[in-house]
């Protein structure tokens, strides 16, 4: 029994000191364990659908935060300095983040970045139309 424990003990601090060497912090990896990481649509960031908003940042952001909100099969989970991340439920649960840079004092731009290009189009259509709109189409496996 007491073999078995220390064995038990070792295969935990490993794992654990192979997880501290990688790049990830502690935080990221409890944010990927519950399910709510924003590391996918951050490194999806570079290809983000953009448009620069004339409106300052606060508006622009709580506009933005509103269509999020009325948009159908759209929860937001998460919500940082200069980001909202919505996961949209239609055939499974994709994540999307929605990026605030301010331009200047009465300009905004917005990135709406996802892995699924179906999603992130989704989302942008909407965020881009200033409203929530009918129904996303299903989603295509990308």
């Amino acid at each position: 029994m007491r073999a078995r424990n220390c064995s038990v003990t070792v295969v935990v601090l490993a794992l654990a000191a192979m997880g501290l060497v990688g790049c990830a912090t502690p935080g990221d990896w409890a944010k990927a364990v519950v399910g709510v990481s924003t590391t996918p649509i951050e490194d999806a960031r570079p290809g983000a659908l953009a448009k620069v908003f004339d409106s300052g940042y606060k508006a622009c952001y709580e506009k933005t935060e509103a269509v999020l909100k009325a948009m159908p099969n759209v929860t937001i989970y998460a919500k940082t300095g200069g980001m909202i991340a919505v996961y949209w439920k239609r055939v499974n649960t994709t994540p999307v983040g929605v990026f605030f840079t301010q331009v200047d004092a009465s300009h905004t731009k917005v990135e709406v970045a996802s892995p699924s290009t179906t999603g992130k189009e989704w989302v942008a259509q909407n965020v881009f139309a200033g409203e929530a709109l009918a129904e996303a189409p299903l989603q295509k496996f990308d």
